[in-house]
């Protein structure tokens, strides 16, 4: 599945073609994706003109003049290509984490746009989904009630880790996967993020903020997930099999992996250890045992 900023990577590319430009036609080739589509969907949208186009979490949110929303999320093989209307071709602003071929019998939805441009979502899982709210009441709406804080927003210091830890006697890293404390941080930038920060990821989370030894792990992990964040935004991703950028580039940050997928490889810190491969709540986990050893 997609992650956070490959999901940000998708927005950067879907907004210039979408962005002050309205729906001229919305057809669905099907009527659900993972959830049936609401009653009236294309006709809702049709004529609605994008003011932005927004993220929360994993969440690609089209925001219309007219308060009406558009919530897309990939899932684990949705993507978007786009027809530019100067030459007809085409670019694929998408990732997914299983590889598979641009099968036009999975073009699911197509968003055909005032500006010309073609927007098309194609989808053999059909594990991504879409929905149209309210945009005051987004707040309470069931997919983002629960949401907890951006993790590249000013909101994430390592008080917040420290006070949201506290008395928890869950793995460490299962409390950074729960979406309700940090939204849209996944599985590979929380191993990544911890190697960083050199944090087992099965102590228990409340550690963090415990003395000074917690108070120096929990400001370590803050700045680690940022970075590995950012780093990834900039190197454009990353390549899980077949991913793919607004340019048609493939992300390059699965090259500067210091742990995830590396089970049995040397340590990148050169300390003499292999990274060990372990499962988590159904999940792969990497880590170093040497330089992760303890809090």
């Amino acid at each position: 599945m997609p992650e956070l900023p490959e999901v940000e990577i998708v927005r950067r590319g879907l907004a210039p073609a979408m962005e002050g430009a309205a729906f001229s036609a919305v057809t669905l080739n099907r009527a659900d994706l993972r959830f049936p589509f609401e009653p009236r969907f294309a006709e809702r949208l049709r004529g609605q003109n994008v003011a932005r186009l927004t993220r929360r979490a994993k969440y690609i949110v089209a925001e219309a003049d007219s308060g009406l929303c558009l919530a897309m999320h990939l899932g684990m093989t949705g993507r978007f290509t786009i027809e530019r209307h100067s030459d007809g071709a085409g670019i694929t602003p998408g990732s997914f984490y299983y590889e598979h071929a641009a099968d036009t019998r999975h073009d699911h939805v197509v968003f055909a746009m005032s500006n010309g441009e073609v927007i098309r979502y194609n989808d053999p899982r059909r594990f991504g989904y879409m929905t149209l709210f309210d945009a005051g009441d987004m707040a309470e709406h069931a997919l983002f009630r629960g949401l907890g804080i951006e993790p590249l927003s000013d909101a994430l210091t390592p008080d917040y880790l420290a006070a949201r830890a506290a008395g928890k006697t869950q793995a460490l890293k299962a409390f950074l996967l729960d979406q309700r404390i940090i939204a849209g941080l996944g599985n590979i930038y929380v191993c990544e993020a911890l190697f960083r920060a050199g944090l087992p990821p099965d102590a228990a989370a409340g550690a963090l903020g415990i003395g000074k030894r917690g108070t120096a792990a929990a400001a370590r992990l803050c700045a680690a997930i940022k970075g590995v964040l950012e780093d990834a935004l900039l190197a454009g991703g990353s390549s899980i099999r077949d991913y793919r950028h607004a340019n048609g580039d493939g992300g390059h940050f699965q090259e500067k992996f210091d742990v995830y997928g590396r089970g049995g490889e040397p340590c990148h810190n050169d300390c003499g250890a292999l990274i060990v491969r372990k499962a988590q709540q159904g999940r792969s986990t990497f880590f170093c045992p040497r330089c992760q050893a303890r809090i």
